[in-house]
């Protein structure tokens, strides 16, 4: 069954969190974070999950699917809500499993502003940390549970986490976590839940084969879909330069000074190229970080904090940004290289244009790339628009004030006025046709006369007139 924009109209009904049948402490987070409205993927997801139904729920990045399967798996939750010191009195009753570290980082730290008025513990776990704090955590009982799978798989080997609990497991950015370099650890993760569970699908967008594998180990699941299928965002304006591969980079400099763009999230296939990028920026001037899956946790979340911060002005990066980063105002997103997978198009530019704002997505497209705008757009099914690159514009006339002759105030004597340069003792010059002294003239004989030196007095001509051009 698909719930769509005009199914079921007992979903539309509500016009505002209250009416959602939310409890008051998550209300009044909501109400502390300013939002009472909710989206159109809220309004349709939240009721269904709260009436227990499986779910694949399809919306476009920047819409809140964070908030639509949260807010109601806290509310299911809130029967369960305890403020024990005993571990056991806080199983992993819900499990949130993503692609990235950054989606996870993001996913939990939106739980943990919904959940702040409420004694539910959380927790996410990802790799590339120390692993010490998170069993710390992990002792201490957590009934949200945020992680990526293969830190999870290691905590469960190690008996740290349990999961014979989980009630609710949700897939973030589902089309990528059944992709099949994700499918062995997810099918271990499957393996130590509770057959009974609810279990919800999200993300922006679905492809007909991981539709089919998803329906295997879900229970009759409703569909919602707020958008059409595999759309890119509607208020992103998408550009195609094309340009000469060696070109790119003096495309993308050019680019980001005739359109005067403040900050950008620049694309790149692979990590080799994200770093050569990097580097090239770097030693053209320009504040540039990198992010890709090589880089230790600790580099990727100073160059997310130095770009959110506007001390980076580009964040160079692989596929593994586009999924969860969510930038403020982000004015811009370069695919300098266009991805492989016509789906990361639309996670990508996804990072643009967030939360109703507008927003802008460059592509640079060599002729190698021809094939991959092709798939692209069969893909969103929308035309993009190629243009040329913009041209800078020139630097703008400075113009120069021309001096004003200063009024004599009448009580001031004349004596006490400088005098015009004119009426002035003449300077005294030589000429360069006579010598300065006759002592350096050469010996002459006594015999003979000596001849007269003159010495030519050259005198300065007057100076300019305040209105006048020399």
């Amino acid at each position: 069954m698909e719930v769509g924009e005009n199914t079921a109209a007992a979903l539309e009904v509500a016009t505002t969190f209250a009416e959602l049948g939310l409890a008051p402490e998550i209300l009044r987070a909501l109400d502390d974070m300013g939002y009472s409205i909710p989206t159109p993927i809220q309004k349709q997801a939240i009721p269904l999950v709260l009436a227990g139904r499986d779910l694949m729920a399809q919306a476009q990045t920047g819409t809140g699917k964070t908030a639509a399967f949260a807010l109601p798996l806290l509310q299911k939750m809130v029967a369960h809500a305890n403020t024990s010191a005993s571990p056991a009195r806080h199983p992993v009753r819900a499990l949130v499993l993503t692609p990235t570290r950054e989606l996870a980082i993001q996913v939990h730290e939106s739980v943990v502003d919904y959940n702040k008025n409420l004694p539910l513990r959380s927790t996410v776990v990802f790799g590339g940390v120390d692993m010490k704090a998170q069993e710390a955590e992990l002792r201490g009982g957590v009934e949200i549970l945020v992680a990526t799978p293969g830190r999870l798989l290691d905590h469960a080997g190690s008996n740290m986490v349990k999961l014979s609990q989980v009630q609710f497991l949700v897939l973030d950015e589902a089309d990528r976590m059944l992709d099949m370099g994700f499918m062995p650890d997810l099918k271990r993760i499957l393996n130590l839940l509770p057959t009974k569970r609810q279990t919800l699908l999200f993300s922006a967008t679905f492809d007909d084969s991981i539709v089919g594998l998803a329906k295997s180990f879900l229970q009759n699941p409703l569909k919602v879909e707020v958008a059409r299928r595999n759309t890119a965002a509607e208020l992103v304006e998408q550009v195609v330069h094309r340009v000469r591969e060696d070109d790119k980079m003096d495309a993308l400099l050019q680019v980001l000074k005739a359109r005067e763009i403040s900050q950008a999230l620049v694309f790149t296939r692979t990590k080799i190229a994200a770093d050569k990028l990097g580097r090239r920026l770097q030693k053209r001037g320009v504040p540039t970080g990198i992010i890709h899956g090589d880089k230790a946790q600790v580099e990727r979340l100073a160059a997310l904090d130095g770009f959110k911060q506007g001390k980076v002005q580009l964040l160079v990066a692989t596929d593994i940004a586009a999924r969860g980063l969510d930038i403020v105002d982000l004015p811009c997103v370069f695919n300098f290289e266009l991805p492989y997978a016509a789906e990361d198009y639309v996670h990508r530019i996804g990072r643009t244009g967030r939360a109703g704002a507008s927003g802008l997505a460059i592509s640079l497209v060599s002729p190698e790339e021809e094939r991959l705008l092709v798939a692209i757009r069969k893909f969103i099914n929308r035309d993009l628009v190629e243009a040329p690159l913009p041209a800078i514009a020139p630097p703008r006339a400075v113009a120069v004030a021309r001096p004003v002759a200063v009024a004599m105030k009448p009580d001031v004597e004349q004596s006490d006025v400088e005098q015009p340069d004119a009426e002035r003792q003449p300077r005294m010059a030589r000429s360069r046709r006579e010598p300065v002294c006759a002592l350096l003239l050469p010996p002459v004989n006594v015999a003979q006369p000596v001849a007269e030196v003159v010495v030519e007095a050259v005198v300065a001509p007057a100076a300019t007139q305040p209105n006048q051009i020399a």
